[in-house]
């Protein structure tokens, strides 16, 4: 885990004491994430969601260079961190997840919106974004995470952003208690533009919707899926986005 000199402070998720669950009088106190994915996920939904995403970053690795520096923003217990080999890795998430990381990712623990005050600027080679945009509270707020983003990446980098797509899903994407934006992947593309990215690729079905959908479970089905990109026509829920800092940024 890394310390870095914190210029700003940053959003700590609460402790689950009695007094943390109950907010300033006349407001409703916050959702707490721990709460939530405890009773959303088994353990057996973590080992099998383990399984699949190291396939997933089998695919994904096409996009991230051997030598790259990669931060992976609300990184859950890293999944796709440790799936992906780079020469740099980096990890954030508003939860103490370091244990559940490799040792030689680094991790800092901080909202998503304050990392332009916590990471170093101009730095990375590539920023990545897993199913976390939805959880912010509004699309101004996506729109700041992703200039976040953009200010932390060096020129050149990119952002790869894997995203539920309401348009696909449909009433389903409010089926969990903490998703508060929508986004498509015409306003996911807007968004990004706005903060300086240029579009390099979208891929607007990829996966589906959560790993407790019709997605094929065991590795090989997995890795095969992501080999038939036909069959993403068919399951695929969530947009693959890929944008890049311009270089003269």
């Amino acid at each position: 885990m890394v310390d870095l000199p914190v210029a700003a402070p940053f959003k700590r998720l609460k402790q689950e004491s009695d007094a943390d669950r109950v907010g300033p009088a006349g407001k409703l106190p916050p959702i707490v994430l721990k709460e939530v994915y405890e009773q959303r996920f088994s353990r057996e939904d973590e080992v099998a969601k383990e399984a699949i995403w190291r396939e997933v970053g089998r695919y994904l690795q096409r996009f991230v260079e051997p030598g790259a520096r990669v931060v992976d923003i609300a990184c859950d217990i890293g999944y796709f961190i440790r799936n992906i080999r780079a020469a740099d890795r980096w990890a954030t998430d508003i939860r103490d997840v370091a244990s559940s990381l490799p040792k030689d990712v680094h991790f800092v623990r901080a909202s998503g919106l304050d990392l332009a005050d916590v990471l170093p600027n101009d730095h990375f080679d590539l920023a990545f974004f897993s199913n976390y945009l939805e959880h912010l509270s509004s699309t101004e707020a996506v729109l700041q995470q992703l200039k976040v983003a953009f200010s932390i990446l060096k020129p050149g980098g990119r952002v790869l952003i894997l995203q539920p797509n309401i348009r696909l899903i449909g009433g389903s994407y409010w089926d969990f208690i903490d998703h508060q934006t929508a986004l498509t992947e015409k306003s996911l593309a807007e968004a990004a533009a706005m903060a300086g990215f240029t579009h390099k690729k979208v891929i607007t079905r990829f996966l589906p919707y959560t790993t407790k959908s019709r997605f094929p479970q065991h590795p090989l089905l997995v890795r095969a899926y992501l080999g038939f990109p036909p069959a993403w026509l068919l399951l695929g829920k969530q947009t693959l986005y890929l944008g890049e800092k311009p270089r003269s940024a």
